[in-house]
């Protein structure tokens, strides 16, 4: 790969200074627009390394209630691929932080995959992870994410076999995602014993970062999963934060408090 995005260049400095990266997933359109804006803005304000903006879809079969929920208001709202790219493109003035489309294959698919990823790039995308993509479908869409200069990243479950995770963190770039446990996304009260091993499994395979999501929502999950993660991503803790406050300045701010807490637990533990 001869091209260094915005996420490759966060984890050298994240590396060099010995620091746990955060990952913030928010779903693109919750509660609107103008309000993903504004989240975007606040979470980096509040620590986040990267955000995973998640592309609304009617059928995200992985992921649990908060976030089907997210993606149902912000269908609601009237949020199309159009919209969120014009909204990438706005907070693009304001912030330099790192940004991921979390997204199903068919919302990119449709409207043309070249063109979108093109759109996507010229807006201010860094990265892309298709979440429902097999690997042994996957290389058309890789070379076309390789050709627009934008980073492919895959996930690993605690069911994939060490081989296979070897052939998947081979074809990604930027990081590997690992998910936590076996299931959808959404809160839990502890994290899935089997999470630290899987990380160590994909470090055997790759000298790319390593990030670990899926059922992290308390800074004590954070915490003790920053002893093994090069970063630790959180999603369904903060869409229901943001969601359960006002939607007002104030409520933004509590839910961005609690973000906080969440990112300084991570960075707790230095490399």
């Amino acid at each position: 790969m001869k091209f260094k995005t915005r996420i490759d260049r966060k984890f050298a400095e994240l590396k060099k200074n010995g620091e746990t990266g955060f990952v913030a997933y928010i779903t693109a359109g919750d509660p609107d627009l103008a309000g993903t804006e504004e989240i975007i803005l606040r979470l980096a304000d509040a620590g986040a390394d990267f955000i995973e903006l998640g592309v609304p879809f009617s059928d995200p079969m992985a992921d649990g209630r908060a976030n089907q929920d997210a993606a149902f208001r912000a269908l609601q709202a009237g949020a199309t691929l159009d919209g969120v790219l014009a909204c990438v493109e706005r907070v693009r003035e304001n912030t330099d932080i790192p940004l991921i489309f979390y997204s199903y294959l068919n919302p990119l698919k449709a409207p043309g995959f070249d063109q979108m990823m093109r759109r996507s790039k010229t807006a201010g995308i860094d990265g892309v992870l298709l979440v429902d993509l097999s690997l042994e479908e996957s290389a058309p869409y890789r070379k076309i994410l390789d050709r627009n200069e934008l980073n492919n990243i895959m996930l690993v479950t605690p069911t994939t076999r060490p081989e296979r995770i070897a052939k998947i963190a081979a074809y990604c770039t930027g990081f590997v995602y690992c998910v936590s446990r076996a299931g959808v996304t959404g809160q839990q009260k502890t994290v899935a014993s089997g999470a630290a091993e899987l990380i160590m499994q994909t470090k055997k395979s790759t000298d790319l970062p390593v990030a670990l999501g899926f059922g992290i929502s308390e800074p004590r999950h954070a915490r003790e999963m920053a002893h093994f993660a090069d970063a630790i991503v959180v999603g369904s803790a903060i869409v229901d934060r943001f969601n359960r406050e006002s939607h007002d300045a104030r409520g933004r701010a509590r839910a961005a408090a609690f973000v906080k807490e969440l990112v300084r637990a991570a960075k707790e533990i230095r490399k």
